[in-house]
């Protein structure tokens, strides 16, 4: 497989912290290899209502990945991923996160179905980078929205070459509607690398159930912007990205742990993030989060913002420790109570 058909297949999976996998098969064209992470961490809450001192497994997973050279430039790929729970006995062990089949070629670009990282996401996942505090209003019902892991998608994109450093890409992604309330969705992402800077535009499109008793559907859409420089481990690393949303968020909080059903009918998200590594391997980052509502019935104003500080550093290639603390900047909900909260823990990549 070439250095662009690589870089289509794992882009998504790319973002956050490193990738690693062993490489377990490789003969006549195939490839299996086995990947993925665990972690545990200690994490706190300043509001005692929240919780006290927690500890957590902070997103493990285990995943699997084969790859079959079918010939006249194309490559088949495959991919099973798990989150995995070893602290809480006797739930479930597994559940799925990420499934599908793809096919690859350096100029007709990447096709893949299932269960997998949406386009929409390869733009405004820029940010959704540390481990202790990242993203959250991308993962509001992401798998059905599309935001994130976007479940029983069809999806294609390209990325085409202009010049030296200069590229241009997209994405079209469409979902089915199995997930109970949400019909079909669709989606598009254009953007362009010029050596260390990328710009994006992904909007998204479809009817959903926004009553909390009955049938009433809105056409939920979301037209995200971004923009970073570097990569996110290496030196310098900005990053941005701005949603304008339409029954895409809620008023859940993850601060908090509050959960409800109020569907907002206009808000807008934005996250910046700022990190520079450095050739130690510590790589210090501070990341701003929010997410604004317009919506006169539920909240208009803030649902939450937030600001994280955190250090990743590297013990080994595979051996991470990492610490946050992420200041809770308030919300204009009326029952709201704000939230510091703070991790440190360790992380093993497989």
């Amino acid at each position: 497989m070439n250095k662009k058909i690589i870089a289509l297949a794992v882009a998504a999976a790319a973002f956050g912290t490193q990738a690693t996998a062993v490489e377990l098969y490789n003969q006549d064209g195939s490839t299996f290899s086995l990947g993925g992470h665990v972690s545990v961490s200690a994490l706190g809450n300043s509001n005692s209502d929240v919780g006290g001192t927690d500890i957590i497994a902070n997103s493990p997973r285990i995943n699997f990945e084969a790859t079959q050279d079918l010939g006249n430039g194309f490559t088949a790929d495959a991919k099973g991923e798990w989150a995995l729970n070893y602290l809480d006995g006797g739930a479930n062990a597994f559940t799925t996160r990420l499934g599908y089949i793809g096919v690859s070629h350096d100029v007709f670009g990447r096709a893949v179905a299932g269960t997998q990282w949406s386009p929409y996401y390869d733009v405004a996942g820029i940010t959704d980078m540390p481990i202790a505090f990242a993203n959250d209003f991308l993962y509001d019902s992401h798998g059905a929205l599309g935001t994130g892991r976007a479940e029983n998608m069809v999806s294609y994109r390209n990325d085409i070459e202009l010049g030296d450093n200069l590229s241009v890409f997209g994405g079209l992604g469409w979902q089915d509607n199995a997930t109970t309330g949400f019909d079909s969705r669709s989606q598009v992402t254009v953007g362009a690398n010029f050596s260390e800077f990328m710009v994006g535009y992904a909007y998204s499109a479809g009817k959903r159930n926004v009553a909390v008793i009955g049938t009433q559907k809105e056409d939920a859409t979301s037209h995200a912007l971004s923009a970073k420089y570097g990569s996110y481990g290496n030196g310098l690393y900005v990053a941005g990205v701005y949603t304008m949303n339409e029954y895409m968020n809620s008023t859940a909080n993850y601060n908090t742990g509050a959960t409800t059903n109020d569907i907002l009918d206009e808000s807008n998200g934005i996250e910046f993030i700022a990190a520079y590594a450095f050739a130690n391997s510590l790589n210090l980052s501070i990341n701003y989060e929010a997410v604004e509502s317009s919506d006169k019935t539920v909240v208009d104003g803030t649902v939450y913002s937030q600001m994280a500080f955190q250090a990743e550093y590297n013990f080994t290639p595979t051996f991470v420790g990492f610490a946050g603390y992420q200041v809770d900047l308030g919300s204009d909900i009326d029952s709201y109570k704000e939230n510091d909260m703070w991790n440190i823990g360790v992380r093993y990549y497989l």
